[in-house]
């Protein structure tokens, strides 16, 4: 017997790598502390200890109005039903909810001690109470209405919210922290003001059809806002963490010298978040005991319920600048917050930038309302149902009373209702249920009303589901009286580091004109330089330039722009609008070699701004023997100072036009010998950064790509010839082509208007700059540029004198144009200005 059951024994075991095993167990271990311990959900920005807490105390009834709650009986209820952890930890968890100097706004209203900043812990949790806080209940507002989904809690008696409705965007507001398996999070508080208005301006874009940038953000959102106060130094960190979801923030205390019965004395009112008081004045005491700080002849922590204040006081033939300046650099009394915005999105853990993690919550937030909506939609059909079965039986009332009194039992008198009005069982039970008294005139009229006012809810929840825009408004309205009844002033003052000043932070934005010679000289100049002139003028001069060098390129963009230079041989550089030196009107600039790393024979031969890198944005690269290529913009979000290859050419090609799309548009490319080919974007799969692309359109001998535009509804095809001639031409003239063909005839070309040198895709809103080989720039108006057929020669748009030629164009943007006329009007504006206060003066002078 005792050898037959050590067989069975022996036949249980399993035979199993232990390498295998242990990563196994390993990888189980770290995904559960990431997904059920250490982060936060993008959404509701909660752990799932702090969010269980939330609910069980929801579920006891704890709102604001309620008495408190001894802490050992919410503790109980949250580990016994929702979270099968220690007890200590949950408790642990409550506590930093209930602490006004965690949490920048507190999510537990506490009654008795939680704790100090001089890292106190807080008292038992058999002494201390507790019940949620008025903007907590924001976080569980509508839980009750299917807002968010349940699952099952770890014995499968309860059930649990997934996640919370969470109408403030926690995330942000309160931040988080914690240490994962191989990762950390390291939120750190907003302003509720502030992160809410950047979610408004978000649905504000959205509802005009317009992507949100994270530079219009940064105007809203100024940087975290810590409970503690303090101050934060620089811009340089927050700019990055919001962009990227990595940074690090100098935070430094805020502390004033105050002259103190005759002596200097520094007062330190607010420390950095997250700094032990207690261990920030035991430090300051070591630096004097050790002289590394010497001048200090006191310590002193003078805190009370009115606030922080630590007095320094400083000897008499000391320093007392700096001394502060010494406690800075040595002690906690600066510190730096380093920035990791990691947090869940579908169970996974992402690093998330500012925009995306405002745009988690507002998709969450269309989720909630969607799915609040829909359960009111249907409580009010159900109500609705029930007023239209009353009404029958108020419309009928004889024949109803008659049903009733000669009917033996209830379910008789619901069964013969429902067959004579053809009743559903609910409405015949709710009338079997009414008080006759009820059927007077005076309560017929109630139900009618109540009727009637379901019906106009119905109309106006189903209204909610079927346009997106009035979702958004209903967030949008929520959020902001969220925002007035809990939104409060910055605590963090954001103050500028004189070590961390950058070249853009002293550029103001204006829109600028760069041009470029055909040998390289580079500059840039204030757009308003350049005056509107009527067509055929002679121009004006914009470059002083050496014999034989003349203008091939001008394009217009903001200082703080960038600038994507292609180069003929496939080759990208960038660099800030603001970077390209600024020269006088006839100066002729910067040798472009001094500005970015070319090959030899390399020169620059397209150009375009970009504001920032989007998503769903492709570059549509065109050379000159008619192959395109289109990439997203992402692939060129890093490059290197040395450039990087944009497009791999064959023999004797070379990269002349790049423009940027959205995917779906239409590409029109002309050629020299006044042809040209119009298809759709549909026909170019995107392709790698080094792919070499596919046929555009098929050149005849002698013949070159010139220019490619995109075709937009409202816009027409500016044509320009080397003799100064010119032509728009609307885009319903050219029809939609396969890609590679050979085209159709675009221009008349004669000896007298010679070959075609540039296309523009234009409106009579703009305006254009034509240049010659002189470099010789005129402006003029598109509207006085006559539209004319395909294959017209157009009109004289330039004079030009023998041997001279139009070589480049470039258009002026109506928004460019607005910026201009702005800038003009406050010149306007403060010329009066000085005229008034000359006259003043003169005045002032014969009076005298």
């Amino acid at each position: 017997m005792d050898e037959n059951q050590n067989q069975n024994q022996v036949d249980k075991i399993v035979d199993i790598k232990l390498e295998k095993e242990m990563q196994d167990s390993y990888i189980s271990y770290a995904m559960s502390v990431i997904i059920a311990r250490a982060l936060p959900d993008a959404r509701d920005g909660l752990k799932p200890v702090h969010r269980r807490i939330l609910y069980a105390m929801n579920e006891l009834n704890l709102d604001p109005s309620k008495a408190y709650k001894k802490s050992a009986r919410i503790v109980g209820d949250t580990m016994g039903k929702y979270h099968p952890h220690g007890d200590s930890s949950i408790y642990d968890a409550m506590v930093r909810m209930a602490q006004d100097f965690s949490m920048r706004y507190p999510l537990v209203d506490g009654h008795g001690n939680f704790g100090s900043m001089d890292g106190d812990g807080a008292a038992a949790q058999r002494y201390t109470e507790a019940r949620l806080s008025r903007i907590a209940m924001e976080m569980l507002q509508d839980i009750e209405k299917d807002t968010v989904e349940f699952e099952a809690n770890y014995d499968g008696e309860f059930k649990e919210p997934v996640v919370l409705p969470s109408r403030i965007p926690n995330l942000l507001v309160n931040g988080s922290s914690g240490i994962a398996v191989g990762m950390a999070t390291n939120i750190p508080p907003h302003n509720l003001r502030e992160v809410i208005d950047g979610v408004v301006r978000i649905i504000d874009d959205r509802l005009e059809d317009n992507e949100t940038d994270i530079a219009d953000l940064l105007q809203i959102i100024k940087g975290p806002d810590f409970p503690t106060g303090a101050s934060i130094m620089g811009t340089s960190g927050i700019r990055q963490a919001y962009r990227t979801g990595r940074g690090k923030v100098s935070v430094r205390a805020t502390a004033s010298i105050e002259d103190i019965n005759g002596r200097d004395t520094i007062i330190i009112t607010e420390i950095p978040y997250q700094v032990n008081k207690a261990k920030l004045i035991e430090k300051m005491a070591d630096l004097v005991k050790d002289k590394r700080v010497e001048g200090i002849s006191d310590i002193r922590d003078e805190t009370d319920r009115n606030g922080v204040r630590v007095v320094v006081e400083v000897k008499k033939d000391a320093n007392a600048h700096v001394i502060l300046n010494q406690l800075y650099k040595y002690s906690p009394l600066q510190e730096t917050f380093g920035v990791i915005m990691l947090a869940l999105v579908d169970k996974q853990a992402k690093i998330l930038n500012l925009k995306e993690a405002l745009d988690y919550y507002l998709e969450h937030q269309k989720d909630v309302v969607t799915r609040r909506t829909k359960f009111e939609l249907e409580k009010a059909r159900k109500r609705a149902h029930i007023l239209e079965g009353l009404l029958i039986a108020v419309n009928n009332i004889d024949e109803v009373v008659q049903i009733v009194r000669s009917s033996k039992t209830r379910p008789e008198v619901r069964e013969r209702l429902m067959e004579r009005f053809e009743l559903s069982e609910e409405q015949a039970r709710a009338i079997d249920e009414l008080q006759l008294g009820r059927l007077s005139g005076l309560e017929r009229e109630k139900i009618q009303d109540e009727y009637n006012g379901i019906m106009e809810l119905i109309k106006e929840l189903q209204s909610i589901l079927d346009d997106e825009r009035r979702l958004y408004n209903v967030i949008k309205e929520e959020i902001l009286i969220v925002k007035t009844k809990y939104g409060d002033d910055r605590r963090t003052a954001i103050l500028t580091d004189a070590n961390e000043i950058e070249d853009e932070d002293l550029i103001d934005e204006e829109m600028n004109a760069i041009t470029m010679t055909h040998y390289g000289y580079i500059k840039r100049l204030a757009l308003k330089t350049y005056r509107s002139q009527n067509r055929g003028g002679k121009g004006i001069i914009g470059m002083q330039m050496r014999d034989e060098d003349f203008v091939n390129n001008l394009f217009v963009a903001n200082t703080h722009d960038y600038i994507l230079y292609f180069t003929n041989q496939g080759r990208l550089f960038r660099t800030k609008t603001y970077e390209i030196p600024e020269a006088g009107r006839v100066a002729k600039g910067m040798a472009i070699v001094n500005l970015l790393n070319l090959n030899e024979g390399e020169k620059i031969n397209a150009v375009i701004p970009v504001k920032d890198y989007q998503d769903g944005e492709y570059l549509m690269m065109i050379t000159r023997k008619g192959v395109v290529k289109k990439t997203e913009i992402s692939q060129f979000q890093n490059v290197r100072k040395g450039g990087l290859i944009a497009l791999h050419l064959r023999d004797d090609d070379e990269l002349i036009s790049v423009l940027k799309t959205d995917g779906n548009k239409n590409i029109f490319i002309a050629t020299k010998n006044g042809m040209g080919i119009r298809f759709s974007e549909d026909d170019i799969r995107p392709m790698g950064r080094t792919a070499a692309g596919v046929r555009g359109i098929r050149l005849r001998a002698g013949d070159k790509v010139v220019g490619a535009e995109l075709m937009e509804e409202g816009y027409k095809i500016l044509f320009v010839s080397e003799k100064g001639y010119g032509k728009c031409t609307k885009i319903n003239e050219f029809n939609l082509q396969r890609r590679g063909g050979k085209g159709v005839k675009i221009y008349r070309i004669t000896d007298k208007t010679g070959c075609i040198v540039g296309i523009s895709s234009i409106n009579d809103n703009e305006e254009m700059m034509l240049i010659t080989s002189e470099g010789v720039i005129i402006r003029i108006r598109v509207k006085e540029i006559s539209t004319s057929g395909r294959v017209a020669q157009g009109v004289k748009l330039i004079n030009l004198d023998e041997n001279i030629q139009l070589m480049s164009i470039a258009k002026i943007a109506e928004d460019e144009l607005e910026q201009e006329d702005e800038l003009e009007q406050e010149e306007e504006v403060e010329q009066e200005q000085d005229q008034d206060q000359e006259q003043e003066e003169a005045l002032e002078q014969d009076l005298e």
